[in-house]
């Protein structure tokens, strides 16, 4: 049904759409290739929320000599109104004869409707192609569209024998540099990372993005059941206060509550009393607010809960060859664990990488835990 140049034409505009890591959301990430006698007439993809699509992009850019090229695009145009107008009406304009498309959009507004349309103005649409890669590079998005909810990365820096700090709390550095700069480009593709008040408290970190060629910082949302966050933290310097969100209990005092809004923090009541901040009722909230993606970066009592409470959709584990030891020294996965290894927790879909002396492990959670 494919040739190899719809594959090759597919893959260019599949690194198009990943130029947009970090940059779309609540969009997904989507490029696009305008194709005609083999050669390609021009190409765009969409580069943040509210800005032309990847379709209008590379249609714009063709001007009249789209007239009977074929389309590869990342997902199935929009038909919709909803920040710009819909792709397919421009689609149709430009007198495009085939449209390649790897997979539908989830969308309940376009699901169908945009092939459907194309279609109906006599455009040879074909769907398939590079369907997997085009899901995974747009997972975040596919989630939040159909749940509400963010996507869960859990990343995490442990020893051979799975601890992430010794039993005095240090944690500096478990991973080398090259894991560390691996973080720091991790940063600029989600939208927000999740740090527990211990992190904070034992390592005041800036929580941002350090790139040579720059980048963007994510929201910082800080699990805070009781709002004890020290007001001189890092977190606050050079004006992010706007961009720190702080997770509370439904029993955090009322006076730290002002203290943190008084500083410009976003203050958001996630679920239990007892000074308890429960994820599941955090990610609901954050959704509420378009966020489509988040990181957890630790420590111990966040990790746990995430694992327990099943909210982890994919795992980054930088493993350093070191031995840490100590019985009290804080772990990946603490609490009680399970009782039998048939009930762990187990990772597919695996990926592996060597990072100089570190092996980084990625891996989805099992099928049968997924919802």
């Amino acid at each position: 049904m494919f040739s190899p140049d719809d594959e090759l034409f597919m893959r260019r505009a599949l690194s198009l759409a990943a130029k947009g890591y970090g940059r779309t959301s609540p969009n997904p990430m989507v490029g696009a290739v305008v194709m005609r006698d083999g050669c390609i007439i021009s190409e765009g993809y969409h580069a943040r929320a509210g800005e032309p699509h990847a379709e209008v992009m590379a249609l714009e850019s063709a001007a009249g000599a789209a007239n009977d090229a074929d389309l590869y695009v990342t997902l199935e145009p929009c038909c919709h109104h909803g920040r710009t107008p819909p792709c397919t009406d421009r689609i149709i304009q430009a007198g495009i004869r085939r449209v390649v498309i790897p997979t539908l959009d989830p969308n309940p507004l376009v699901s169908g409707r945009g092939a459907q349309m194309l279609r109906a103005a006599g455009i040879i649409v074909e769907l398939g192609l590079l369907s997997e890669e085009a899901a995974s590079l747009n997972e975040a998005f596919v989630k939040f569209i159909k749940r509400r909810i963010p996507f869960v990365l859990l990343k995490a820096a442990i020893s051979l024998d799975g601890k992430i700090a010794t039993r005095t709390g240090d944690a500096r550095w478990i991973s080398g540099e090259r894991s560390r700069e691996h973080v720091h480009a991790m940063r600029d593709q989600v939208d927000a990372i999740i740090v527990g008040i211990g992190t904070v408290r034992r390592d005041n970190p800036r929580l941002t993005t350090r790139l040579q060629e720059g980048g963007r910082d994510p929201i910082r949302v800080i699990v805070d059941g009781l709002g004890t966050l020290p007001l001189d933290a890092q977190v606050f310097q050079a004006g992010a206060a706007s961009r720190t969100w702080v997770a509370v209990a439904s029993d955090a005092p009322a006076e730290r509550i002002r203290a943190l809004l008084r500083r410009g923090l976003t203050v958001l009541e996630a679920g239990d009393s007892h000074g308890r901040v429960r994820l599941t009722h955090l990610l609901k909230l954050l959704g509420e607010r378009e966020v489509t993606s988040v990181m957890i970066e630790g420590g111990e009592g966040i990790f746990t809960s995430a694992i327990e409470e099943e909210i982890v959709d994919k795992f980054r584990l930088f493993v350093a060859p070191l031995l840490v030891g100590g019985k009290t020294a804080p772990s990946l996965f603490g609490g009680a664990g399970v009782e039998e290894i048939s009930h762990a927790f187990r990772l597919h879909r695996l990926r592996m990488e060597q990072l100089e002396d570190d092996l980084l492990i990625e891996g989805y959670r099992s099928r049968h835990e997924e919802t």
